[in-house]
């Protein structure tokens, strides 16, 4: 397919799923109000203003998100990957659980578990309906429905971000360009259903990959999704990133996404400190979550929504928490900071001496 046409059909695919995201949420928001209405919403209205804002970052994130297949740092193919048995599957799924969700959020039922999950061995920040997600992270359930309830709430764009570490992974890594390919490895911490990993074998698919995450329902989704990988199939164990299961120095690179903003300020700074750990001198730990206050003012109207919209605990602490100075207390060095759309990026090297 010539470029100017793959980019074109890559635009179009990206705003089609960013339509059907908005569409989901708009009618789904007014059949729910009209079967349940709020109790009460502490959620302000979106400035007009930022709406013309959010669109610009959404352009900006697509077009990097071209450019960087485009110079290889993955296939371009990986563009197009969309877990479409799964969508036509689970959406329906998801449709019918958007009411219990709906009144869960209502009710503030936080700690809301199905009678069948153990609850023992989990940290208590870990024991929550983020989302208001019916068993929190530890169902099948949850595990099959999360994917495709993150592409809906970003438009489309939940891949893209985490893509987004990929060329910095890959240009850390020439720091070991001695080493053979096969014997890099790289641990992404709180890896759930498997996404991140799947695309970083996409970019690079001779290293070694290690998962791991507290709900071992999110691991059997991510053993089902990796399993369609040609490869090596990741290691994946049930561990906590504050207590990592591995010797010191053992990984080229460590990874993150979408974890820090669901932790207290104390288990950040564990996670941190145990990345930091395991991680080779001269090897790089890579961060992807929300943005924050300090790097995206214009949108704070949305982050102060975000927290109370969506159950996030620890959210409003996270957008004032400065991650730059814990990788430092940690002993990180050359900590560069990067945003695309609504996620923000910490590159971060571990010294050799």
């Amino acid at each position: 397919m010539p470029d100017n046409l793959a980019k074109l059909t890559y635009q179009t695919f990206q705003q089609g799923k960013n339509y059907f995201g908005l569409a989901h949420k708009v009618l789904t928001t007014q059949l729910l109000n009209l079967i349940s209405p709020p109790v009460e919403t502490k959620s302000k209205p979106i400035p007009p203003e930022v709406i013309p804002k959010l669109q610009q970052r959404m352009n900006q994130i697509i077009e990097a998100d071209w450019q960087d297949a485009e110079r290889g740092v993955y296939p371009q193919s990986v563009l197009f990957d969309n877990p479409w048995s799964d969508f036509f599957r689970y959406y329906p799924v998801l449709c019918l659980d958007t009411l219990q969700i709906w009144q869960r959020a209502n009710q503030k039922r936080y700690q809301e578990f199905s009678p069948d999950i153990a609850m023992d061995g989990y940290p208590s920040y870990y024991l929550q309906n983020f989302h208001h997600q019916t068993d929190g992270y530890l169902s099948d359930w949850s595990a099959n429905l999360y994917d495709l309830q993150v592409e809906i709430l970003f438009g489309g764009t939940a891949d893209p971000m985490r893509r987004r570490i990929l060329a910095p992974l890959k240009q850390a890594l020439k720091a070991f360009d001695s080493t053979p390919p096969q014997q890099i490895r790289i641990l992404d911490v709180a890896c759930g259903t498997g996404r991140t990993l799947k695309l970083i074998r996409d970019a690079l698919p001779k290293a070694s990959l290690f998962g791991v995450d507290l709900s071992p329902a999110y691991l059997r989704k991510a053993n089902q999704l990796l399993t369609e990988n040609q490869g090596e199939l990741p290691q994946l164990l049930q561990a906590n990133g504050e207590e990592l299961p591995y010797v010191d120095n053992y990984f080229h690179a460590t990874t993150s996404v979408f974890l820090f903003h669901e932790l207290p300020a104390a288990a950040r700074q564990g996670v941190i400190e145990e990345s930091f750990r395991v991680t080779q001198p001269g090897g790089v730990f890579i961060i992807c979550d929300s943005i924050q206050m300090s790097d995206s003012p214009e949108l704070k109207p949305l982050m102060e929504n975000f927290h109370e919209m969506f159950h996030e605990p620890y959210y409003k602490h996270y957008i004032t928490d400065d991650l730059v100075e814990r990788l430092d207390k940690a002993g990180f060095t050359d900590i560069t900071t990067e945003v695309h759309f609504m996620s923000k990026y910490l590159i971060a090297r571990k010294p050799l001496v």
